[in-house]
């Protein structure tokens, strides 16, 4: 399961940099769910094709992980997020109320993607 979610990510961040069959090869058995033979089937090759071009694709996706680092920036940039938000929760327990503090609240929220 770990790994499914890291190569959906991954996909996620490089997915456009990849041929449209790795694309179409990757959504149909990580997104769509289907399976190598459902997969082998729809492309008309064996199931052993269509894994080579999962191994291969999720090569190219870590490989571009490893030059370019996205996926950990971003993992990185949501965890100093969380960080600041606790931060302002406490200011708010302790009774600090400010504009300003809201402003950024919702800038973080926004940037996170959880208004």
């Amino acid at each position: 399961m770990e790994n499914t979610l890291r190569m959906a990510m991954l996909f996620d961040f490089y997915g456009p940099l990849l041929t449209e069959r790795q694309q179409d090869v990757f959504q149909m058995y990580f997104h769509e769910d289907l399976s190598l033979g459902e997969v082998a089937e729809e492309f008309d090759v064996s199931r052993q094709a269509i894994h080579d071009i999962l191994k291969r694709t999720g090569a190219i996706l870590e490989e571009l992980e490893d030059k370019l680092g996205l996926v950990a920036k971003h993992e990185e940039r949501q965890q100093f997020y969380g960080e600041l938000l606790e931060l302002i929760e406490l200011c708010h327990r302790d009774g600090v109320a400010s504009p300003h503090l809201a402003a950024v609240e919702e800038k973080i929220r926004m940037a996170r993607g959880t208004s």
